[in-house]
């Protein structure tokens, strides 16, 4: 029976592909099934894929779509009442989903859970700074500041995405800290403390090398966030002094290179938001 359905999404890296396949079908837990979306590769990525059979079952992408509508159809088309994601130049090691069904079957009442992960940079471990240290329950306020949950280290269960919605296609980057933000406003999202990821970084193929003053993002999904009628008067109050941080920061940078109305847009972005969740409660 598949409790869980494991979904990698992937883009040209047909060369780290194999290894992700392979940490999960070398799990200890055996229950699950795995869904590889093919997001428009232009590489020997369906090559690579055919080799491992009808143990993962594959999905293509004519065209690049990104990385939220490849998780999106993997959930579509997955089956399992749990699903895990993992993206494909990072691995498991064997004993990740075992622990996770486990905590989750232990914790009726709990939707979401990840594990600790260990950093690898430039073929070296690093240790992550204090700001990035994983907390654990209700993460919403500290998560407002930057995303503290990794979707590699994560296993929910799909009703969740039922009541919240699934990744927001329209943000390039940024998905998982909208997507986060969406559930942590209303659950606890549970810690591990066992280090079952290994997650790669420093690669110029990863978005959050590939984009930019990706803070445009984070400022995208916090006002989809306040607009979203979910927050509580002390949620509201925080996500609207994040959304003026990042304005801030933001606006300032675009005025540094010249990009005088795009920097005062979002100078005065966060007033005008302000003004209008005002409105909206007087009404």
């Amino acid at each position: 029976m598949t409790t869980v359905s494991v979904i990698i999404p992937t883009f040209n890296r047909a060369e780290k592909l194999g290894r992700a396949v392979f940490s999960v079908l070398g799990q200890t837990y055996k229950g699950f099934e795995l869904v590889v979306v093919d997001d428009g590769s232009t590489d020997e990525t369906r090559e690579r894929l055919l080799a491992f059979g009808d143990r993962v079952h594959v999905v293509t992408h004519e065209t690049n779509r990104g990385v939220s509508a490849a998780r999106n159809t993997g959930i579509r088309v997955s089956r399992g009442p749990l699903l895990a994601f993992l993206d494909s130049d990072d691995y498991w090691l064997p004993e990740k989903l075992e622990a996770q069904v486990e905590f989750l079957g232990e914790h009726p009442d709990r939707s979401i859970c990840q594990t600790e992960e260990i950093w690898i940079r430039r073929g070296r471990r690093v240790n992550p700074g204090r700001k990035h240290l994983k907390p654990s329950g209700d993460i919403f306020f500290p998560s407002l500041e930057r995303c503290l949950v990794s979707p590699s280290a994560v296993m929910l269960r799909r009703s969740l995405l039922d009541e919240v919605g699934f990744f927001d296609e329209t943000l390039p980057v940024c998905e998982d800290y909208d997507l986060w933000l969406r559930i942590a406003c209303r659950y606890p999202v549970d810690l591990i403390g066992r280090a079952l990821l290994i997650k790669e970084g420093g690669r110029e193929d990863q978005l959050s090398c590939r984009y930019k003053g990706m803070d445009v993002y984070r400022i995208k999904a916090l006002l989809n966030l306040i607009g979203g009628g979910r927050l509580d008067g002390d949620q509201l109050e925080s996500a609207l002094e994040a959304l003026s941080r990042k304005c801030r920061i933001y606006g300032n940078g675009c005025m540094k290179r010249g990009k005088e109305a795009e920097g005062k847009f979002y100078l005065g972005l966060p007033e005008k938001v302000r003004k209008g969740v005002g409105e909206t409660w007087r009404h």
